[in-house]
């Protein structure tokens, strides 16, 4: 490079003289370049910081001699408050004008702006505030209102019941008109044979008196007579309430229409006088109305009868469940859960499984209903006879857990309501479903309290006893064929337990087969009951029979119930070992499982068998008793169940069988959720977008009812945003790196927190519903597109503080579509955390997270194995989205500190696109994750 002549022109004004380059440089747009003046004490030329060679007069003060970075060369750019139209000129900022530092023009300010004279950034807060004002007044009147569209939504429901109602009782008249129809038909028949007419006519109107002379409780006397005004209650009422005085009671409404289709459906020893039946036929008969007046048919004597013989009732199939030496082995600890059970349970009967704790009720209900997992199971489960999965048949199978899931945060009617639009048939009518959870709540008494919120454990609802009838309720609104009942009466007081009892009875007079755990039922509740089933420890059958022979049989083997006492406590007492059987008797607790083996001639174990001692000498058929004193046995015969030699076993030995164990459950829960079967019920329910257009209806309503919840995120947001906002002011040297890291920290934890809502409060809930068949997509979406109104409002409502406080570059447009963007990938990541983890670490997680993966985001400096880390989170993208839609405001002379703070921080400006699209990505890929987690790592 040549050395720099000493005899030299200065650099001109307007240009910069780097040095050891003998060429000038106009300086850019947004610069200063004047000529210097030379500072005679310092030798400095002022303002750009060189000095003239000393002793050389032929120099003066010219130009510039550098252009850089803000932070290098501070001097060369125009200040603020100041604009520059050329390189050499520099103008104060008038008054209603702001002029940023490097500007060229000045800009106007908003209308709402306060901008004095030479000032270099114009205050928007007022535009903050104003926005900050409509979001509230929104939200207010959202939550406001809301209260107001469920009571018109419910009062839309209501008026729909009382259609459904006032339809029935119009059928009900219809069905007489139907038969005095008949009966002129018949009457023009007979009139064609008249060698007949009177010995017809007599015994026809023998017939007429009898149908006039209509017992009390038939539909017969709903005819009112010629003249007389038709009361607005029919009989129909009536009867409902005769059938809730007395449930036993055979003389229901008795259909006596000749229709033979409609005896030949019925139940057995019983009237047809089911609510839903009463519901059905009516609905029947406005359908065959219809077609009548359709086809205009002339009624004749044939074609009234065809029409009064072709009514058909919808009838629920039938399901019976026989299980044959039913065996659960626990995995891994080789210990019995129940053990060589043999019996059924059959339609039209309720049955109760008692015994004590630890003999295996739930288990055993488990088993019945395909749900025991982490077991070996042996023996036979026979579905009407044949060997098939119970899973075939779980659209009519309802399966009531003790626990009473129930959705706190809506009412009585809307819980029922919902579970039969999901799990009804899907060509039911809605009039239909409307008559179905009528019926419902009629029968277990919740009328009062249809529309009360059923309460959480933070706002009181209704009582504990009317929440485990719901409980119950959800499982009959869709008439299954199978109801499995785990401790449906426990926390109930007797009247209420009779009351759920009398509705289950009435369930079982349409067919219904109902299994019931029961802990300690009166003698009242008990002889309710048709069969019993009462286990020992260890899922041993004591008996299995009818209530009214248990007494009997044990008697048979000198048990003989106190008076006074009750007789169910009493068995289950003895088999606790509280209380001794009578001293007549020599038969002890230990030995009832394998009497009941002999009396009915089952199988019995060897092992049981030599414990039983010389009873096998003697078999027993009921009556005899034998001297053997069996050895103790704990939980089923555990320790005889026990591998030899396991006692002896290492500390590391025992610690491969839980884990082996731990795997091996964990892989069966994963099959289950998995396993397919083939329908058999002959149900068609709702599809996926139908289900989808119901959760969307009810999380909808339960979100506003959380209204404050919501309202209390936004205020946390707004404080944030403007605390952020005030503190973490734009840099110009960094384009607001800093305050974004903030916004991208603050937003992804508040944002996370409030998105763990959805899922984790409601997983029970979900376990409950996808094991009933519900579509477990139409619910992720659902709740996900609920959740996409806190994605479009949520970053409003921080950048109304912070984008108005901290003023950037950006255009407010290009803030908000980064950040939808980043609140939509953490709200995803929330899926995951809150289904895959309990509420305790998801939330430790959602905290954690996005200060860890910033903080490797931000590392400039590091090995290639961090720059891969550092692409791999998501908050690198969204700092780099905010960053660069900033630093592209910047132009002229801010090249070089644009360039050169981008490089630093791995950063480029035409990747904004690409940073957007990775959010969008990340966030639907955490969707999918944490759908997969619903699906696969749920509890049955």
């Amino acid at each position: 490079m040549p050395a720099r002549t000493f005899d030299c022109s200065p650099c001109c004004e307007g240009f910069f003289c780097p040095h050891g380059i003998t060429c000038m440089i106009p300086c850019p747009l947004g610069s200063y370049c004047p000529l210097a003046s030379l500072n005679k004490r310092t030798g400095i030329c002022e303002p750009y910081g060189y000095q003239l060679p000393p002793g050389h007069s032929n120099h003066s003060c010219g130009g510039a001699d550098i252009w850089a970075d803000v932070g290098s060369s501070t001097e060369v750019f125009c200040s603020a408050g100041s604009y520059c139209p050329s390189t050499i000129e520099k103008i104060p900022c008038s008054s209603g004008h702001y002029c940023r530092a490097g500007s060229t023009s000045q800009k106007r300010c908003f209308r709402l702006a306060s901008c004095n004279s030479k000032t270099a950034n114009q205050n928007i807060t007022a535009y903050g505030i104003i926005l900050f004002a409509s979001l509230s007044t929104l939200l207010l009147i959202i939550y406001n209102c809301s209260d107001q569209v469920i009571t018109t939504r419910e009062r839309r429901q209501a008026k729909s019941r009382e259609a459904a109602a006032r339809s029935a009782r119009e059928t009900a008249q219809a069905r007489e008109k139907w038969k005095s129809a008949k009966d002129i038909a018949k009457k023009h028949a007979i009139g064609l044979q008249t060698q007949f007419s009177r010995t017809f006519s007599r015994k026809k109107s023998v017939r007429q008196t009898d149908f006039g002379k209509a017992k009390h409780g038939t539909d017969a006397a709903a005819l009112p007579p010629k003249g007389k005004k038709i009361k607005e209650q029919s009989n129909l009422t009536k009867i409902m309430h005769e059938l809730d005085d007395d449930p036993n009671n055979h003389e229901g409404f008795n259909l006596e229409i000749g229709d033979k289709n409609l005896k030949k459906n019925m139940p057995k020893g019983k009237q047809l006088h089911t609510h839903s039946q009463i519901f059905k036929y009516a609905y029947g008969q406005i359908e065959k109305e219809k077609a009548l007046q359709e086809q205009n048919m002339n009624l004749t004597f044939s074609g009234v009868i065809s029409m009064a013989t072709d009514i058909e009732i919808r009838t629920r199939p039938m399901i019976e469940v026989a299980f044959k030496d039913l065996t659960l082995t626990l995995k891994g600890k080789k210990r019995h859960l129940l053990r060589c059970v043999t019996g059924k349970i059959m339609p039209g009967r309720v049955s109760a499984v008692m015994g004590p704790s630890g003999a295996g009720k739930t288990t055993f209900l488990s088993a019945l209903a395909g749900k025991a997992t982490g077991c070996t199971m042996s023996g036979l489960i026979l579905i009407n006879g044949k060997v098939e999965s119970i899973h075939s048949y779980k659209k009519i199978i309802g399966f009531v857990p003790q626990d009473d899931i129930v959705h706190g945060n809506l009412t009585v009617e809307e819980n029922l309501w919902f579970s039969a639009r999901c799990r009804l048939a899907a060509d039911l009518t809605k009039p239909e479903k409307v008559l179905v959870v009528e019926r419902v709540i009629e029968s277990l008494g919740l009328q009062a309290v249809r529309d009360s919120l059923v309460g959480t454990v933070e706002k009181r609802g209704i009582s504990g006893g009317q929440r485990k009838r719901v409980n119950v309720g959800l499982e009959m609104v869709m008439e299954p064929s199978l109801l499995i009942l785990d401790e449906p009466t426990s926390g109930l007081d007797s009247s209420s337990s009779q009351l759920l009892l009398r509705a289950l009875r009435r369930e079982a007079l349409e067919g219904v087969n109902i299994c019931m755990v029961v802990h300690q039922p009166s003698y009242a509740l008990f002889k309710m009951f048709d069969d019993l089933i009462l286990l020992a420890k260890g899922g041993l059958t004591v008996y299995h029979g009818s209530v009214k022979k248990v007494e009997e049989y044990f008697a048979g083997l000198g048990i003989n119930v106190p008076e006074r006492v009750n007789p169910p406590d009493y068995f289950i007492d003895i088999l606790e070992g509280i209380v001794k059987p009578n001293t007549s008797s020599s038969v002890n607790d230990k030995q009832l499982p394998v009497r009941w083996m002999l009396h009915n001639g089952y199988p019995v174990p060897s092992d049981m068998l030599q414990n039983f001692g010389a009873l096998t000498e003697s078999p027993c058929h009921g009556e005899g008793s034998g001297n053997g004193e069996p050895n103790r046995h704990d939980g089923g015969v555990a320790a005889n169940a026990r591998s030899p030699g396991a006692g002896d076993q290492s500390f590391a030995g025992d610690l491969w069988q839980d884990v082996k164990f731990s795997v091996e459950l964990k892989r069966d829960h994963i099959q289950h959720n998995f396993l397919k079967s083939k329908d058999l019920s002959n149900r068609k329910t709702p599809g996926v977008f139908k289900q989808y257009r119901y959760f969307l209806g009810r999380v909808g309503k339960q979100r506003l009812r959380e209204a404050r919840i919501q309202l209390v995120d936004y205020l946390i947001l707004l404080l944030a945003g403007a605390c952020l906002g005030t503190v973490a002011k734009v840099n110009d040297e960094t384009f607001g790196a800093l305050g974004y890291t903030y916004t991208v920290i603050a937003v992804s934890l508040l944002c996370k927190i409030g998105a763990l809502r959805t899922f984790s409060l409601d997983k029970l809930h979900y376990w409950r519903e996808s094991a009933s068949g519900m579509s477990s997509l139409a619910y992720f979406l659902a709740k996900d597109t609920v959740d996409h109104f806190n994605t479009i409002i949520k970053p409003l409502v921080y950048l109304s503080m912070f984008y108005f406080f901290n003023n950037p570059r950006s255009s407010f447009t290009d803030n908000y579509i980064v950040m939808v963007c980043l609140v939509y990938c953490v709200t995803g990541i929330a899926y995951a955390f809150a289904i895959f983890l309990e509420p305790g670490p998801a939330q430790l997680w959602s905290v954690l997270l996005p200060v860890v993966l910033t903080l490797i985001a931000t590392q400039n400096k590091g090995s290639r194995i961090m720059k891969l880390a550092s692409n791999l989170c998501y908050t690198k993208w969204a700092l780099e989205a905010f960053v660069v839609a900033n630093a592209e405001r910047y132009s002229g002379v801010w090249l070089i500190t644009r360039c050169g703070s981008l490089l630093k921080n791995g950063y480029d400006l035409n990747e904004w696109g690409l940073c957007i699209f990775i959010l969008i990505l990340t966030g639907i890929l955490s969707r999918y994750l944490a759908f997969f987690c619903m699906v696969v790592f749920q509890k049955k």
